[in-house]
């Protein structure tokens, strides 16, 4: 268990840092075109913007993760489908 907490706070910490770095690097490129200052409730709303993503990213990718491993695809049944493939007949 203490390695699984681990693990996830160093993984928690990455994404964090991933937003963080892209938060700055989407400030230099808006500078760089000739944009405007930012205020502080502009990066406030972009760093809940690249942190949702990144979340929302991480958590479909641990469900096909999960889905893949559990064989959740496996069990499909496909035999009520009116468009079958031509593999799918016995």
């Amino acid at each position: 268990m203490p390695q699984d907490l681990a693990r996830f706070v160093r993984n928690l910490l990455i994404a964090v840092g991933v937003a963080v770095g892209a938060t700055l690097g989407i400030n230099v490129a808006w500078i760089a075109m000739g944009g405007g200052d930012l205020t502080v409730h502009g990066w406030i709303a972009l760093a809940l913007c690249i942190s949702g993503i990144i979340g929302l990213t991480w958590g479909l990718m641990a469900l096909a993760f999960k889905s893949s491993r559990e064989g959740w695809d496996d069990r499909v049944d496909n035999s009520l489908d009116p468009g079958g493939r031509p593999d799918d007949e016995p």
